[in-house]
């Protein structure tokens, strides 16, 4: 059992679940989570939290989302702009202008009220005009999101039961909205391949945009063509002992996804293993045990220099909903030791060069016979 990587760190203000968190310079900050309304600064190097904020009493949080819009001509300000978005039937389409609540300057700390900082207000265009993002009859209960574009100005919206919708955020309008070739999501894994994409576009004269997503035995690649505005859809390798999980947290780095714990609600159980699928090789490893407890309904990220991954929140397997707060090392996390009966039937894949695509039962049948005679085996070896 892999757990030396793990380090718990001051618990959480309050107990969370379904939350969502942004990061920023030296701070992750937590915004709010499913009926928790409260809004928190984490210091990654003071290890302390501060309260920003609460969301408005009229707003429900339930299954939100929140992103971090790019401000293109301002990347050093010390302000970001979040956008809150989301739920059920109670939808909700709101703004942050954040200024860090580290700086004790009470010249800044007046400037942040006149300025209307630290506090949701609602989205509003050029015209002050209230923007609100989710046709009438859309559920965006559980819905992800990611900006992209060639000038970060567009928003990709997943949601139930199988949709994506495109929303401009420079004419405050929906540009697309297309259907995916999956069965219903919600709740489920969504990210950019593009780290730096305005960079990237550059050199990208089609303006393609790649994004994932996961979820169940929903496994595809999406493609966006700014100019032509169309997506395309391409399948990718299901991992059996994943598609079983749900409400589990991802994070990419680099061309890897990593995907920590989750609950199979056919067994009433929850995982403690993580999960990581190559982009470039389009592969699943699987590390049992990784996580130090069973979790769901969590979330993970990345510091600001993509050292540590942070884990936060979240249900276990006694049903509890937590206050815990770790972290482990990314390089650690991506090289965690591989689960050894895998080793030994990929090993005996090489040895009888038996191709790709064999029967999938197979390995069960393997993997039963190994657990059988595992101590057998390796005695007379």
């Amino acid at each position: 059992m892999f757990d030396q990587g793990f380090q718990n760190l001051n618990d959480l203000p309050n107990q969370l679940f379904q939350s969502q968190c942004v990061q920023h310079r030296h701070e992750i900050l937590i915004c709010g989570g499913s009926q928790n309304k409260c809004c928190y600064s984490y210091h990654t190097l003071k290890n302390k939290y501060k309260l920003i904020c609460l969301y408005p009493s009229n707003v429900n949080l339930c299954g939100h989302c929140v992103v971090k819009l790019e401000d293109n001509n301002n990347k050093d300000s010390n302000e970001i702009t979040l956008l809150s978005f989301g739920g059920n039937y109670s939808k909700h389409t709101l703004v942050m202008r954040y200024v860090s609540v580290w700086n004790d300057n009470n010249e800044a700390n007046q400037s942040k009220k006149l300025n209307n900082c630290n506090q949701w207000v609602p989205f509003t265009d050029n015209n002050n005009r209230i923007i609100r993002i989710g046709r009438d009859g859309d559920n965006y209960w559980g819905a992800r999101a990611v900006i992209g574009g060639s000038n970060n100005h567009l928003l990709f919206v997943t949601y139930y039961q199988r949709d994506i919708s495109v929303f401009n955020l420079n004419t405050f309008q929906f540009i697309k909205h297309g259907t995916l070739p999956v069965g219903h999501i919600g709740f489920h894994c969504f990210v950019s391949r593009l780290e730096n994409g305005r960079e990237i576009l550059k050199k990208n004269k089609n303006k393609n945009h790649e994004m994932l997503l996961f979820k169940d035995n929903a496994r595809l690649s999406i493609e966006y063509n700014e100019d032509n505005n169309t997506f395309q859809f391409h399948k990718l390798p299901v991992c059996k002992d994943i598609a079983s999980l749900k409400e589990y947290a991802c994070v990419c780095i680099n061309d890897t996804i990593l995907f920590f714990g989750g609950k199979n609600y056919k067994k009433d159980s929850v995982s403690n293993s993580l999960h990581k699928y190559s982009i470039k090789e389009k592969t699943w490893t699987i590390f049992k045990h990784a996580l130090l407890i069973p979790l769901y309904n969590h979330f993970v990220i990345l510091n600001e220099d993509k050292t540590y991954i942070h884990i936060i929140g979240g249900i276990d397997d006694k049903m509890r909903i937590l206050s815990t707060h770790m972290k482990i090392r990314a390089n650690d996390a991506l090289h965690l030791p591989k689960n050894e009966i895998k080793v030994v039937i990929h090993h005996w894949l090489r040895i009888l060069k038996i191709r790709l695509g064999w029967i999938d039962d197979f390995n069960k049948i393997i993997i039963k016979y190994v657990n059988k005679y595992f101590f057998f085996f390796f005695f007379y070896i």
